[in-house]
């Protein structure tokens, strides 16, 4: 360097060799300097804030684990008032301690300064030193200065808080995503299994492969609330299309008479039975026991069994509605087995009905609830009364209540859904099952 250009340095108040301040830094060293400790702090306090925050606020690892390490060297004595928590480790045991070379020691000193964590006091030399008192308190000292981080205590505390929110909300909508992702791939098996087609039902199966596509690329909670609700309005509306593709197979019916209250002085907190439909399938009329009586149905008779013979006769051909029969009353058995018996091999039965000696449309109705229970979807329980009729379904679903949970492969759902391959197949044999589970010393029949 010449002369004249080392005279205009020093003329400037700078000299070779110096660090180099830029924007950042000055920043920094003007929130040092204006910091004062108005009350004692605890250096492990403000340490653990940072790191709580330090994920939220896009801190490199590298960062936080040096200012770690600094943290080692400070006392709680220079965190109080009238004090400064300065450290001053040398260059060499920081090099040595974080497995760094002495550029990245620099480049990593100058990062914990640009980003207002720490402020460099250098001494009159380049070199880190400092001396206590006999009480222990700093007299003199060169090095990294911690203010900074005791300035920022609070703003890490509200950043970490923040971060701490929006983790969770961002949970709460991946566990929705995942919901409405299962129900999506439930309703697709559904419509495969039931054959249900169309231009609209194509198009929804076109759009469910895409509909989650990227979403756990989404960083902030305002993206993926916007994202699942598209989902879920997706499930929502394939769930109407399906429900409306099941009206026209198999359509509502409505009974001329009404209802009959089985138990008016019931619990206040019973649970609501909802009325089934009564398919049009002669399946659902199951062939009765030798001890059954013919059905006796008046005009004016209001008997719980009457909507389900208004319902079969109003679907049989003219010649069978006048041609001479027995059919089933509700004391009738099924498969050889009463409901009285039935909810003795299935006892679960027993908290879905409103009394002990129930008819074979309240075992369904309880069925129907139990079902929920066990994970058995409304689809597959549609379509099991579809295939072996609703009596026969109900007894299915009680059996399944009686199997212990190690009997499962996977689920109660996909045990019934298998009964029901099978019994499109006819390859179920409900009555075999009956008799095996009389025998077996599981349960005792009075």
């Amino acid at each position: 360097m010449d002369t004249a250009r080392r005279a205009s340095v020093l003329a400037c108040g700078q000299a070779p060799g110096l660090r180099k301040l830029t924007p950042q830094m000055l920043g920094t060293i003007e929130v040092a300097e204006s910091h004062n400790f108005l009350s004692e702090m605890h250096p492990g306090q403000v340490l653990a804030a940072f790191k709580a925050a330090a994920p939220y606020l896009g801190l490199r690892p590298s960062v936080v684990h040096a200012i770690d390490w600094l943290f080692r060297f400070t006392d709680p004595r220079d965190w109080q008032p009238s004090s400064r928590p300065i450290v001053w480790p040398s260059a060499a045991m920081q090099q040595q301690e974080l497995g760094l070379g002495p550029s990245q020691v620099k480049n990593l000193n100058r990062q914990l300064v640009e980003v207002g964590l720490v402020v460099m006091r250098d001494s009159p030399n380049g070199k880190r030193y400092g001396r206590r008192d006999p009480h222990g308190r700093i007299v003199e000292a060169y090095g990294f200065d911690l203010s900074p981080l005791a300035s920022r205590h609070a703003e890490f505390r509200a950043e970490a808080e923040a971060g701490r929110e929006e983790r969770q909300r961002v949970q709460a909508l991946r566990r929705r995503a995942t919901i409405a992702r299962n129900g999506i791939r439930q309703l697709l098996e559904t419509a495969v299994e039931q054959r249900i087609a169309g231009r609209d039902w194509e198009a929804y199966q076109e759009a469910a492969p895409t509909a989650s596509k990227g979403l756990a690329a989404l960083g902030s909670s305002v993206e993926m609330e916007m994202a699942v609700a598209r989902l879920e309005r997706l499930q929502s509306d394939m769930r109407r299309y399906l429900e409306a593709a099941f009206e026209v197979v198999a359509p509502r019916t409505e009974s001329p008479r009404s209802p009959v209250n089985n138990d008016p002085k019931q619990p206040k907190n019973w649970p609501h039975i909802t009325p089934t439909n009564y398919l049009p399938n002669l399946k659902d009329t199951v062939v009765a026991s030798g001890k059954s009586s013919s059905l006796p149905v008046s005009s004016g008779e209001n008997h719980p069994s009457s909507g389900l013979a208004s319902r079969a006769d109003s679907h049989r051909t003219p010649s069978a509605q006048h041609r001479p029969g027995k059919v089933r009353t509700d004391s009738g058995s099924l498969l050889k087995i009463t409901p009285v018996e039935l909810i003795k091999l299935a006892p679960r039965l027993k908290t879905y009905l409103a009394n002990q000696a129930p008819s074979w449309p309240e075992i369904v109705d309880a069925a129907d609830w139990l079902r929920d229970e066990l994970g058995i979807s409304k689809f597959i329980w549609g379509d099991a009364c579809l295939a072996i009729g609703r009596e026969q379904a109900a007894i299915a679903v009680a059996i399944v209540s009686a199997k212990p949970p190690a009997h499962f492969r996977g689920s109660p759902g996909g045990y019934f859904h298998g009964m029901v391959s099978k019994a499109k197949a006819g390859e179920l044999h409900l009555a075999r099952t009956i008799w095996g589970m009389r025998r077996s010393g599981e349960h005792r029949l009075k």
